[in-house]
């Protein structure tokens, strides 16, 4: 938490800097404190149009602050100036809400089904499974919202504010509870405070705001009192004169009127928990997966009992029997595998990488994501910037302006009242220090490398008076990158003008190095404000501001930097002193760049992931560091944001597919152009770490928060990096791809290995006279099967599933079980002659004991040669550490030998087959394996052709 300032801290406002605001005429017909203002706790936004008087006449205020009476009276219609709690989802509503995924929903009806036929053991195990996969869902989301507890820690505490006990009193400034602020109330703002409402303010000097936690922008915006607002297009938190709760005071003070209070605030605004979650692509995937699975399981059971009595004279007692093949061909084991495969994934993301999955299917879509949008800054680069070059008026370099910047910059810092530097100066010292810093002249820092002696010591407090001077302030202790700067103490200082949001630039005052009776000026600002107060001629002004739009349009940020003499003086300086100075040249800036952008952007591409920029910068600065990141732009890819405005969502989405930059986007841009993508069928991720990126971050398949993010950015979020490493998001992308590559091998595998055995089970019910399995049998087998697929969520998978997005797609998923499907019930109907064959034609008890047992047997046996020679795993990286799928299917394997030969077979209506029965069998498994890899390697081919068309 900041530390909040006293009470009497913020010291006076000076009257210079002030917007006049008039005092609204008092209604002689009222009493004393019973003015009511017509709307308590209107929105910034319903205000924002008015003049400073105006919103003072409409919340019934004034200049001097409410009353004790009013205030009281508001705060009781009103209520407090508290943020609504976000509050955490309990156990049991998680549990719940997890019984809404489709296979859950219709697992949990076949069991219902099973338990009405009286199958109590098919239906004990559906619930068991259903329950175990809910559990884990439940405990994987409930750890990840444990992590993601975060302080709330962006709303002040105390707040000064000025009050008065009756209507005639003077009003005092008191430190209240910033709960007990209400609409209306004039309050005071220094430098470290925070923010505790949405204000307008009526005077301020030298104010600057950090808005970072709303916008995500770390540079202080420069505030400022406007009596008549103007039309804001990039919405409330760019007007100048609003500032709003959840952000700072980075300098200069302020006097303000609050507008809103409580929820009614932006920051509660964007604060307030998201509506229903959109639907994703796991979603999508798994619903679409669901309805073709729900359509055969509705189909089956009314086809088999059809079958039943037509041919073979069968009633209801066939029921049981086709509730067990509607469940055979359901993948029961889906909930537990989905749940498992995305808990382990991101476990192991949170633990080796620092990534936080809040939400489980949200692994499956950054696997599955093929474009991810970003917002640039504070993703790409680090919200801060960095000194590019030094040039004079010629566009030269010239370590001389550096060094003139840099004696700007220090002792501004030190002579004037602020708490630290601004990213500008920051830069600037940062840059000097730095021992590679020869082009700013790092060896020229000291004033003897301009040819004059430097002075034997420096005397902060000599000389005449200053408008912030050294007896009035402690020195600014600089860190261990600042102390190298000790030539700047060479100086003798006398005096800093700061920077103001009028002037827009700043001055510091030094003794001339080496002529007595002189003073040096030096002048840092904005161009056009620096070149103004300069000796030139106006054609001379238009060619350094063309040269300043220049570097602008490279994507740069420019200073101007220059001098004056003046003769030393006793009286202070002033900002008409700011006057004939001589012009010495520009200072270059651009953003730093994330450390680890580059390797990052490098593995998403790698991984055919796409990248587009969202950014409210300048075309320019955008353009620049996606060049020095790397990527490679043609002009026709970065485009301004407002061109979109006029274009339909098909024409959007075109643009969108060609273009890799948009500048200038608000909002409401950001979030069009993501919900084009994926209307154009891509699998988008968004990145960003402010208010203004939750409309993007919500409309997103997948939303990450990067490190740093604000508060309600990272609750929004879907997945948040907990480290500045942007390199987490490859490695999320391929965590989620290692878990979708597992979840698809045991969908293709079960899905093809079921639909086999439900043709065959229909086709032997219309062949033979007796049940081709028992239902207890069809049990066992199920739970046998179940629990060699558990090997499929600890799989490696194949390393060119890691090399594309993956994503579940229910047609290629029909295509697939339809194909192996029918594979495997040829081998079924050819099992079934052998058996026809093996117990020779006999079809009484024993013989129908003897069948079941060598169905038994091939069906586990197939389904153990499914899983070994259609997963999708890694095969030469294993050496000779077989996999778990191996082991699996190799004790599967066993089971369906061993199991009829034991007591266990009795039990389930099953003896041992004839001997003979044995090498038939095995020459069957053999052609089928050989089928298989055939048809699997046909359909690899198909599958790469179909990736070069599309990609």
């Amino acid at each position: 938490m900041t530390p909040r300032r006293p009470a009497d801290s913020a010291g006076p406002v000076p009257e210079a800097a002030a917007a006049p605001v008039s005092n609204p005429p008092p209604d002689p017909t009222a009493p004393a404190d019973s003015a009511a203002p017509p709307t308590i706790g209107a929105a910034a936004d319903a205000l924002a149009g008015l003049t400073a008087l105006q919103v003072l006449r409409t919340l019934g205020s004034s200049p001097r602050g409410l009353t004790d009476g009013e205030a009281a009276a508001r705060l009781d219609r009103a209520g407090g100036n508290t943020l609504p709690a976000w509050r955490a989802v309990p156990w049991p509503r998680r549990f719940l809400r997890s019984t809404r995924d489709p296979f859950t929903a219709v697992l949990l009806l076949l069991g219902v089904v099973s338990s009405l036929v009286a199958s109590w053991g098919t239906a004990c195990v559906i619930l068991a499974l259903v329950l175990v996969s809910c559990v884990l869902r439940t405990f994987g989301e409930h750890r990840a919202a444990r992590s993601m507890a975060a302080l709330r820690g962006l709303v002040a505490t105390t707040v000064t504010v000025l009050r008065r006990d009756t209507g005639q009193a003077p009003p005092r400034a008191r430190e209240l509870p910033v709960d007990e602020l209400v609409p209306g109330d004039v309050i005071r703002i220094g430098p470290g405070d925070l923010v505790p409402a949405d204000v307008r303010l009526l005077r301020a000097a030298g104010l600057t705001v950090q808005q970072s936690a709303l916008t995500g922008e770390s540079v202080p915006v420069v505030k400022e009192p406007v009596d008549t607002p103007g039309p804001a297009p990039d919405g409330l938190l760019t007007r100048p004169e609003l500032c709003f709760q959840g952000s700072s005071v980075a300098s200069g003070t302020g006097t303000a009127v609050v507008l809103a209070t409580g929820q009614a605030t932006q920051f509660a605004r964007a604060h307030t928990p998201p509506g229903p979650q959109r639907a994703s692509a796991f979603d999508r995937s798994v619903h679409g997966i669901s309805w073709t699975l729900v359509r055969f399981m509705l189909l089956t059971p009314p086809l088999v009992l059809m079958a039943g009595a037509a041919l073979r004279g069968r009633g209801l007692e066939t029921l049981p029997f086709a509730v067990a093949v509607a469940v055979g061909l359901t993948p029961e084991m889906l909930p537990v595998i989905v749940t498992t495969c995305l808990a382990r994934g991101a476990a192991r993301l949170a633990r080796a990488h620092d990534v936080i999955v809040r939400r489980l299917p949200a692994l499956h879509d950054l696997g599955a994501m093929d474009v991810l949008c970003l917002d640039k800054t504070g993703t790409l680069t680090q919200d801060r910037p960095v000194v590019d070059g030094a040039f004079d008026a010629e566009g030269r370099p010239d370590p001389g302006v550096a060094h003139w910047a840099a004696v700007n910059a220090w002792w501004t810092l030190n002579l004037a009242d602020l708490p630290s530097p601004d990213a500008l100066d920051e830069a600037i010292l940062t840059a000097a220090a730095a021992p590679d810093a020869a082009f700013l002249g790092a060896a020229s820092l000291g004033p003897a490398s301009l040819g004059t002696a430097a002075p034997d010591a420096a005397s902060l407090g000599a000389g005449s008076p200053a408008l912030a001077g050294p007896a009035a302030h402690t020195p600014y202790e600089p860190d261990a990158a600042y102390q190298a700067h000790e030539p700047y103490d060479a100086y003798e200082a006398v005096s800093a003008l700061p920077f103001d949001p009028l002037r827009r630039l700043s001055t510091a005052v030094v003794r001339t190095p080496g002529v007595l009776g002189s003073d040096t000026l030096v002048v840092k600002g904005a161009v056009e404000s620096v070149v103004e107060r300069c000796a030139l001629t106006d054609a001379e002004r238009l060619r350094l501001l063309a040269t300043a739009a220049d570097h602008a349009d490279q994507g740069l940020r420019v200073l101007a930097v220059a001098t004056a003499e003046r003769r030393s003086r006793p009286r202070g300086y002033t900002t008409a002193d700011e006057r004939g100075l001589t012009f010495r040249g520009f200072l270059t800036f651009r953003d730093a760049l994330a450390p680890t952008a580059d390797e990052a952007l490098r593995g998403l591409a790698e991984h055919g992931v796409t990248v587009k920029v969202l950014t409210g910068d300048h075309p320019g600065t955008a353009a620049r560091t996606c060049q020095e990141l790397g990527l490679e732009l043609d002009p026709d890819q970065v485009r301004r944001a407002e061109v979109i405005d006029g274009l339909s969502d098909a024409d959007l989405a075109d643009l969108a597919r060609r273009t890799t930059v948009f500048a200038r986007c608000t909002p409401a841009h950001k979030a069009r152009i993501i919900a084009a993508l994926r209307a154009a069928g891509h699998t988008t991720g968004f990145l960003g770490d402010g208010v203004n990126d939750l409309a993007a971050l919500r409309s997103a398949d997948v939303g990450i928060a990067p490190c740093g993010a604000a508060d309600f950015a990272r609750e929004s979020a879907d997945a948040v990096l907990t480290t500045k490493d942007l390199t987490a998001v490859d490695h999320a992308v391929l965590a989620g791809r290692h878990s979708s590559g597992n979840i698809s091998s045991y969908l293709r595998i079960t899905l093809s290995s079921n639909l086999g055995n439900v043709i065959a089970m229909l086709a032997a019910g219309l062949i033979l006279p007796f049940l081709p399995m028992l239902p207890t049998q069809v049990l066992v087998q199920n739970l046998c099967f179940d629990a060699a697929q558990l090997a499929f969520a600890y799989d490696r998978p194949a390393g060119h599933l890691l090399r594309r997005p993956a994503a579940l797609r229910p047609h290629d998923f029909l295509r697939f079980i339809t194909g192996f499907g029918l594979l495997g019930a040829a081998a079924d109907l050819a099992t079934f002659a052998v058996l026809a064959w093996s117990v020779h034609g006999s079809l009484g008890g024993a013989g129908q004991e003897s069948f079941h047992a060598g169905w038994f047997t091939e069906n586990l046996l197939t389904q153990a040669l499914v899983m070994v020679l259609l997963r999708t795993g890694r095969r030469a990286a294993e050496g000779r550490t077989p996999s778990p799928v191996r082991w699996a299917a190799t004790a599967l394997a066993v089971l369906g030998v061993l199991i009829p030969l034991t007591p266990v077979g009795p039990w389930c209506g099953m003896s041992a087959p004839p001997p003979a029965y044995y090498p038939l069998l095995a020459a069957v498994l053999a052609l089928y394996a050989l089928a298989l890899v055939a048809v699997r390697n046909r359909y690899a081919r198909h599958q790469r052709a179909t990736e070069q068309q599309t990609g």
